[in-house]
């Protein structure tokens, strides 16, 4: 559903950045960013997701394009003049004010009176669980308590906007997953717009109303957590988001959302045809582990193989079976311990099977040169 204008609290329209004036770090970047949603820019290290954050927080000038901020535009206006709340990873405390101080400081800078700080620094601590901390200084405080600190104080004025730039990356995993379900649970209750960056997939899948995939400076897909995940839009999509099995074949052919692929060795697999090109061109088939099933279960598929036990990766909850299949000797099944069979042993020989609805046929991947068993003229002309 496309948003309205009254919906669009933040817009990039045509933004781009370059440092040295040749590569460009954000290519051209067209975003909305809806009013009281919690939208993570997602992707690896360089893809451009943090220099777009800096853009929208006054940190970073875009070298083209134009950002908006509830219609107003913002390519001017210094950072402290955007009405926008920052929690940044290194918490960036002031160490010689007290927590209280520390959260009360965005209020007085804006000329508040003492008693209205007072209650807002109150409501703000409340908030976030650090009713009795007002009087310690940071140093005195751990690392999770910081962080809490750094959202009050990014709350406390309450701002129609407020960015994160990997604000948890410093966290050990259990206070991570802890923060993560605080933040989101503040963010619920609040209703405030909330731009958030990270490397982190499982982060951005448990966290995100939508989640804007980065790559090479643009945005590969925009989508909710489930669509992501189960409807990958491209080759890197699907691997960065999860688990993923890749099969590189080449497209034999297509009939309407369906296709053919024969795989190196020979073997033929039916798909959804997602981003496929021409008969005869590379393809990549992407299955998610846990969409792989065994022996009996297998029966009824029309892609049905063989594979070979190599490995048993035990992980508590589940359990994850790496096989030798159709010449792939890093393919991963996913089961819960309680669903795995208990006479599995490394190198039997088992049947396997993907119903077509849960594997993708996508663009080939970087480098990745699919040989198949016929050349290219023999494919298209089947």
């Amino acid at each position: 559903m496309t948003a309205t204008n009254n919906d669009v609290l933040v817009s990039f329209r045509g933004v781009q950045k370059t440092y040295d004036g040749a590569s460009l770090i954000v290519k051209n970047l067209n975003l909305d960013i809806r009013r009281g949603e919690f939208l993570t820019l997602l992707g690896p290290s360089g893809s451009g997701k943090t220099t777009s954050l800096m853009m929208l927080a006054g940190f970073e000038t875009p070298t083209a394009g134009e950002i908006t901020l509830d219609g107003k535009r913002l390519n001017n206006v210094p950072p402290h003049k955007r009405d926008i709340g920052m929690v940044f990873q290194n918490y960036a405390l002031f160490p010689h004010m007290t927590v209280a101080e520390n959260v009360a400081f965005p209020l007085t800078v804006r000329g508040m009176n003492k008693v209205d700080v007072a209650d807002k620094v109150r409501h703000a601590l409340s908030m976030v669980q650090l009713d009795a901390f007002g009087g310690r200084y940071p140093t005195q405080i751990s690392g999770g308590q910081q962080q809490r600190v750094a959202l009050a104080r990014a709350l406390v004025f309450e701002p129609q906007l407020v960015l994160m730039d990997e604000p948890l990356g410093a966290l050990d995993k259990q206070l991570r997953e802890h923060m993560q379900m605080e933040i989101k649970h503040i963010h619920q209750r609040l209703g405030v717009t909330v731009v958030y960056v990270t490397h982190d997939q499982g982060e951005a899948l448990t966290m995100s109303d939508r989640v804007a995939v980065f790559h090479n400076g643009e945005i590969q897909q925009i989508a909710d957590p489930r669509s992501l995940y189960e409807h990958p839009c491209n080759t890197f999509v699907a691997q960065f988001i999860g688990e993923n099995n890749r099969l590189p074949g080449r497209l034999v052919h297509r009939d309407g959302e369906l296709c053919t692929v024969e795989l190196a060795r020979g073997e033929k697999v039916r798909a959804l045809a997602v981003n496929v090109g021409q008969p005869g061109q590379p393809v990549t088939l992407s299955i998610r582990p846990e969409r792989v099933r065994l022996n009996g279960a297998t029966q009824q598929m029309e892609n049905r193989f063989s594979g070979r036990i190599a490995e048993f990766i035990y992980l508590g909850d589940h359990v994850r079976i790496r096989l030798d299949v159709c010449g792939e000797s890093n393919f991963f099944i996913k089961q819960p311990i309680s669903q795995l069979e208990p006479g599995l042993a490394v190198g039997d020989v088992i049947p396997l099977g993907f119903p077509i609805e849960h594997v993708r046929a996508l663009d080939a991947s970087p480098g990745v040169a699919a040989t198949a068993s016929k050349p290219a003229a023999e494919l298209v002309a089947a």
